[in-house]
């Protein structure tokens, strides 16, 4: 995929969601867009193609484990890379992610280089 893809950024923390649409610019991907939790983020994903999902893990409404079992459950999404963007270092946590069908997991805080790396190992660049 090239810097094109269109990329959702999925947290409740609007600060989180900017930082990530930041660094996102910086490796110059441009075509983001972002939800607050994972019951809007289904919604933009049945209604505009989305190639990428970046997402918290704790969310209300929906978190991000559920979302993503959500995703992985449905035909039309269950192939998007997926990476889990979370405080949440437990490795139980990162084993239940691993298990729902993670593409990569993330623990913050981290670096631009770090996220980076993540994209790339997803698509089959690093």
């Amino acid at each position: 995929m090239s810097k094109t893809m269109c990329i959702l950024v999925v947290d409740d923390f609007a600060t989180m969601r900017k930082i990530i649409k930041n660094i996102l610019n910086q490796l110059e991907y441009k075509n983001i867009v972002d939800a607050e939790d994972g019951t809007a983020a289904l919604d933009i994903l049945n209604k505009r193609p989305v190639d990428f999902i970046i997402s918290d893990w704790n969310m209300p409404k929906m978190t991000g484990i559920d979302f993503l079992r959500a995703v992985r459950g449905d035909k039309k999404f269950a192939h998007l890379p997926f990476i889990m963007v979370t405080a949440e270092g437990l490795q139980e946590n990162i084993i239940e992610a691993v298990q729902a069908g993670v593409s990569q997991y993330v623990v913050k805080p981290f670096s631009p280089a770090t996220l980076e790396e993540k994209i790339n190992k997803c698509l089959g660049a690093g």
